[in-house]
């Protein structure tokens, strides 16, 4: 009997701890599906849009976030001329050596070069955001996705959704509440964002405001353009082959079609003349 009652004093226990964990899922809130250029078979990135992002990231992220696998020289597929590269290239100093001497010195950029970090080091790098180290942003438009769960999942097999992504970092950057429910603790630094995948607050305040940038293209200067213009560049830097990869994929579809086609009218044309 005691050892019933203790089997079920531990499945009760188990229960609570289920409980409490789906209690704390995070994030709070499902990223809220967009529309961007390069969703879709057919889409393809706006090079306006991406010119916007970089302003942004250049003007904005780049304090805090590295790009360290993105090159200068990538910067022509945004419609940048190579004399344009090299220029903005040559804005930044990059860590170079050692030298005749042992020694590391600094130099000018060239298109070959990287986005340099704006920390030597992660330690450095956690001690100036207090604890926290921000993430590299070459990659994560395809390292942060939100789970879709069933049965949307088998849906976006058909639908070909491959956003979630820049879903959830544009539902991020547009998401910060300052009404903060009873039960979240928000400690002094943080900042209450129900979309943020890891909890409930996180060390970056908000990053994007209304009228923050002027676009020289006219275009609104809002934060749902800026989050969405970050956004849209961050997915390029991700993946920058994707309109390649969009087209060839159409093509093989089409080629499988065909040559589908052909082996079924040979295969009638060759068993017709036999019996059955």
């Amino acid at each position: 009997m005691k050892t019933i009652l203790k089997g079920l004093a531990a499945f009760g226990i188990a229960l609570g701890s289920m409980s409490a964990a789906q209690a704390a899922e995070y994030p709070l809130k499902k990223p809220v599906p967009q529309e961007w250029t390069f969703s879709g078979p057919f889409g393809s990135y706006d090079k306006g849009q991406l010119q916007r992002g970089l302003m942004i990231y250049r003007e904005s992220c780049s304090s805090c976030h590295s790009m360290e696998r993105v090159a200068f020289r990538n910067l022509e597929a945004l419609g940048y001329s190579a004399e344009q590269v090299r220029a903005l290239a040559a804005e930044y100093e990059i860590e170079d050596g050692p030298n005749a001497d042992g020694e590391m010195f600094t130099r000018p950029g060239i298109p070959s070069d990287h986005f340099p970090s704006p920390y030597p080091n992660p330690e450095t790098a956690a001690l100036s955001n207090n604890g926290a180290v921000p993430p590299d942003f070459s990659l994560i438009a395809k390292a942060r996705a939100v789970e879709r769960g069933f049965p949307t999942f088998v849906f976006d097999i058909f639908t070909q959704y491959a956003e979630s992504g820049p879903d959830y970092i544009y539902n991020l950057l547009t998401g910060y509440e300052e009404d903060v429910p009873e039960h979240v603790d928000v400690q002094p630094g943080t900042y209450y964002n129900p979309h943020f995948l890891s909890g409930a607050v996180l060390s970056m305040a908000p990053p994007l405001f209304d009228d923050q940038f002027t676009y020289a293209d006219g275009t609104p200067a809002t934060l749902d353009q800026h989050a969405r213009d970050i956004t849209a560049f961050l997915m390029w830097a991700a993946e920058p082959h994707l309109e390649t990869r969009k087209r060839m994929g159409f093509n093989v579809m089409v080629f499988l079609a065909l040559f589908g086609a052909l082996v079924y009218l040979t295969k009638r044309k060759v068993w017709s003349k036999i019996d059955h």
